[in-house]
């Protein structure tokens, strides 16, 4: 149900936030030569990022994060779990048919804190009140029955909670719960979930900047954080200039010759679909569990989509430039250095950034083969031991620093290859 409102929201969200900032955007359209196109849709040139949908987007998913965590970070939230002190009546039948009416008291409280107990009457008649406590998010099996007064003899049973008659396997809503009736006649009470995560499936942003802070001080499994992020991004750095290295080259072969593209076609085209999760059982027999098998793994991931990069960077070259070089008396040599290569590149570097993104994504795994170090092997042992804020301190930080690399490679691109885009 929350997952299914998170989704609804950010829908909402982000159709309200387009229609807004679209709104704004044809008061305030600058007025420059891309504006000035008669023909726009479809034109990959005509389309930028919106900073504004840039900024909005990331606020959004930050509000929503917070919303539904619960975080003094932001303004609003959606309802939280009920804790507090709450009660409610049942009513208890005896053998003789006479009924009595008791309360149970119940102290929803923080998992793991030290709970003080409830000290009220206990009540007259057969029918006498009961205690009792239940961590957030958990439920209480309440022997109602237990305490009262021939509570133990055969057709002796609760018939109704706050006036409402209940069966076994029924359940009655209450203020600030629900009260269940097990097949055996016993009652357990759930308290209100409210619409709020829980810590364990997603913890609040100020819970997972502390992991940060605990980390960076006090390391985490006898390594800093510092050691984690830098051990996978020299993993990753290293998988990937390997595959680049060899898969560029191999690319241009398979574009350029016929037979080249006959051998290592099938090769290519058979293993770009087989994910590097895979091939980590191979990996481990033929290299080991040290840092070789682990660059290994990511050299693998990245290579075929180089590969295919240059390939289809090769094959997309506008064969008019070709003619055009040939005609003006271009050898083979000249037409690859300044024809194929300079608008190859484009693809290249395209190639380039999903490969970066699939080692980025490959390492986690990469690292579960015996490492004792790095981002990836930080997320999975505290996953094994529930530690939820840690694993997302972990995929955020990956995403940072993936996302940081990409920039730099956009950045890159913008300068070495400033003719993508143009004919």
């Amino acid at each position: 149900m929350t997952g299914i409102l998170i989704v609804v929201v950010y829908v909402a969200l982000f159709a309200a936030s387009a229609f807004i900032v679209t709104a704004i955007g044809k008061r305030t359209q600058r007025k420059d030569f891309t504006s000035l196109k008669t023909v726009t849709f479809g034109d990959e040139s005509a389309v930028r990022p919106n900073r504004a949908a840039s900024v909005i987007s990331v606020v959004v998913l930050f509000l929503i994060w917070g919303a539904f965590t619960g975080s003094k970070l932001v303004p609003i939230h959606v309802p939280a779990p009920f804790q507090g002190d709450t009660s409610f009546s049942y009513t208890a039948q005896a053998p003789d048919g006479s009924q009595d009416d008791a309360e149970v008291f119940v102290r929803v409280h923080e998992f793991g804190a030290d709970v003080d107990s409830i000290e009220a009457d206990a009540g007259d008649g057969f029918a006498l009140n009961d205690f009792d406590e239940v961590p957030v998010y958990s439920s209480a099996l309440i022997r109602a029955t237990r305490n009262d007064v021939g509570g133990d003899a055969d057709g002796f049973r609760i018939v109704a909670v706050n006036g409402a008659p209940i069966e076994p396997g029924g359940s009655v809503d209450t203020a600030d719960g629900v009260v269940n009736m097990t097949p055996r006649g016993s009652l357990s009470f759930v308290p209100d979930p409210g619409l709020q995560m829980r810590p364990l499936y997603l913890p609040s942003p100020e819970r997972v900047w502390q992991a940060v802070v605990d980390v960076a001080t006090d390391g985490f499994r006898n390594f800093t954080l510092w050691e984690h992020l830098g051990y996978s991004l020299f993993r990753v750095l290293a998988g990937f200039v390997l595959g680049a290295a060899i898969g560029i080259p191999l690319g241009y072969a398979m574009g350029l010759s016929d037979w080249f593209r006959g051998w290592f076609d099938p090769i290519v085209e058979f293993m770009r679909p087989v994910p590097p999760l895979a091939l980590i059982p191979l990996v481990i027999i033929w290299f080991g569990i040290d840092e070789t098998g682990k660059v290994v793994l990511l050299f693998l991931a990245a290579l075929w989509i180089m590969a295919i990069g240059a390939r289809a960077g090769v094959s997309g070259v506008n064969i008019t430039k070709v003619h055009a070089a040939y005609s003006l008396g271009a050898s083979k040599t000249q037409i690859l250095r300044h024809v194929i290569i300079p608008n190859s590149l484009p693809e290249i570097f395209t190639a380039a950034r999903v490969a970066m993104g699939v080692c980025w994504g490959t390492v986690v795994a990469a690292e579960l083969v015996a490492a004792n170090v790095g981002a990836g092997m930080m997320i999975t042992t505290a996953s094994k031991f529930q530690q939820t804020y840690v694993v997302v301190m972990g995929i955020i930080l990956i995403g940072i620093i993936g996302f940081g690399i990409d920039i730099l490679m956009r950045k890159a691109e913008n300068v070495l290859v400033p003719w993508k885009g143009r004919s």
